[in-house]
C-alpha cells in the first residue's frame, strides 16, 4: 500500500517537477554537520537507529525510522515518562485510543491506497492527462484517510467523556501514536503525543500558561543541558488557523531550534463543527451554560528521542599512561530514559558467581 498526502504528492509530480527534500541542516557551518554526522553514526554504532542514509536522515528529521534495539527502549522510556508526567499532573486527564484510519474523516489530508489500482490507473497509456488526474483524484477520495494528528480522535470522544465527569470542568484527553504529516509533498509517518484540555472560555489562556510551563520543566527534567531546551509564543502571523494563541517548546540542535511540542488555544469552532446540530450536548456545568474552549498540547516524540540523544553526547579527552591523548564519545543519558539501566564488565568471562548472580534477574 501506499500512503499518500492527497493531491499532493502524487497529483505535484504530474503538474511540476519534484521538491528538494533537502533540509536546512545542509547549509550548516562545517563544525556543526561533522558534529550531526558524529552523533547519527554513533546512534548507529550503539543499535539506537538502523544503518543507512536514508534511516538517518528520517531520524534527523524528527519522522519515524527504523530503531535498533536501544533506540527501541530509548523511545518507550520516553512515551512512558510522558505519559506519567501527563496523565498524573491532574486528577482528570484521561486516555483515550482513536482509529489511525478512517473512511469518514475529511477529503484532504493522507490517505492509504491500494498500490495494484493505482497501477492500473497509470498503465493505462490511452489516458489524457486530464483523464489520468481525474481517475487519481476518485482513487484518493474513495480510499480512507489516515490521521495527521491525534486531535479529531480526542473532539469526537468530548461528549461521552464530559458525561463520565458529570459535565464538570477541567478535564483532559490523552493520546499516543503514529500520525502522517505532510512534508516536502510526500507524508511523514511522526509518533506523536496528545492532550487535548478541554476548560471554560475565560480560563484557556492561563491553562495554556500552566500547561507550557508543565512541559518544559519536564522536558528540561531528564536532560544533560537543560538550557537547551527553551519554550517562545507563536507569533501572531504564524498562528494556525481558528487559534488565538500559541506556545512552542523548543530544542537548539547543533543546526538551530526545532518545536519538540506545540500549544494551542483553539476555542470552540473545532469542537462545535465535529459536534454539529448538538451544542446543548456540548454544555457543562461550570456556572455558565457555555461551550469549552480547547487547549491542546502536541509533541513529537521521535524529535524528542534525537533532541536527548544529541544533548547527552559529549566528547571525553584525557591522556593514558603515555601522555597520548585518547578521545571517547559518550551519550550520558538520564537513568530514567536510559536503555540500559546497568551493565558489568565480566573480562574474558563470567565467572561462577556472576552466572549465578545472572539467573537471579
Amino acid at each position: 500500500m501506499l500512503t499518500l498526502s492527497a493531491r499532493r504528492c502524487i497529483l505535484s509530480q504530474l503538474t511540476s517537477p519534484l521538491k528538494s527534500t533537502r533540509g536546512h541542516c545542509d547549509t550548516a557551518p562545517p563544525d556543526v554537520l561533522d558534529r550531526v554526522r558524529t552523533l547519527l553514526q554513533l546512534c548507529a554504532d550503539r543499535y539506537y537507529i538502523s544503518p543507512g542514509e536514508s534511516n538517518s536522515e528520517l531520524f534527523r528529521r524528527g519522522w519515524s525510522c527504523s530503531y535498533g534495539p536501544l533506540g527501541v527502549e530509548l523511545k518507550r522510556n520516553l512515551l512512558q515518562q510522558w505519559w506519567h508526567s501527563v496523565t498524573g499532573s491532574r486528577a482528570w486527564v484521561f486516555g483515550v485510543n482513536t482509529l489511525s484510519s478512517s473512511p469518514v474523516r475529511a477529503a484532504g489530508g493522507a490517505r492509504v491506497v491500494q498500490s495494484e489500482p493505482f497501477q492500473q490507473i497509470l498503465d493505462q497509456s490511452e489516458l489524457s492527462r486530464e483523464q489520468l488526474i481525474q481517475k487519481l483524484n476518485r482513487l484518493l477520495l474513495s480510499s480512507p484517510s489516515v490521521r495527521t494528528s491525534l486531535l479529531q480522535g480526542a473532539l469526537e470522544q468530548f461528549v461521552p467523556s464530559l458525561e463520565m465527569v458529570n459535565k464538570k470542568l477541567p478535564f483532559g484527553l490523552a493520546e499516543s501514536g503514529p500520525c502522517f504529516q505532510p512534508s516536502d509533498g510526500c507524508s511523514a509517518e511522526v509518533t506523536q503525543t496528545s492532550l487535548v484540555w478541554f476548560c471554560s472560555p475565560r480560563s484557556s489562556s492561563q491553562w495554556l500558561d500552566h500547561w507550557a510551563r508543565h512541559r518544559l520543566k519536564w522536558w528540561r527534567k531528564f536532560a544533560l543541558s537543560p538550557s537547551d531546551f527553551s519554550s517562545a509564543e507563536v507569533p501572531e502571523n504564524e498562528l494556525e488557523e481558528k487559534t488565538s494563541r500559541g506556545v512552542k517548546i523548543l530544542y537548539k540542535f547543533p543546526w538551530g531550534l526545532e518545536s519538540l511540542e506545540t500549544l494551542w488555544c483553539r476555542g470552540d469552532a473545532e469542537l462545535l463543527q465535529v459536534h454539529k446540530g448538538i451544542r446543548s450536548k456540548l454544555q457543562t456545568r461550570d456556572g455558565r451554560k457555555s461551550v469549552p474552549h480547547v487547549v491542546s498540547v502536541s509533541g513529537n516524540m521521535d524529535r524528542g528521542a534525537m533532541a536527548y540523544l544529541s544533548n547527552s553526547l559529549q566528547e571525553l579527552r584525557r591522556e593514558d599512561g603515555r601522555k597520548r591523548l585518547q578521545q571517547r564519545k559518550v551519550l550520558k543519558l538520564h537513568p530514567v530514559l536510559a536503555p540500559v539501566k546497568v551493565a558489568l564488565d565480566v573480562g574474558k568471562g563470567a565467572t561462577v558467581e556472576m552466572r549465578q548472580v545472572r539467573t537471579l534477574f
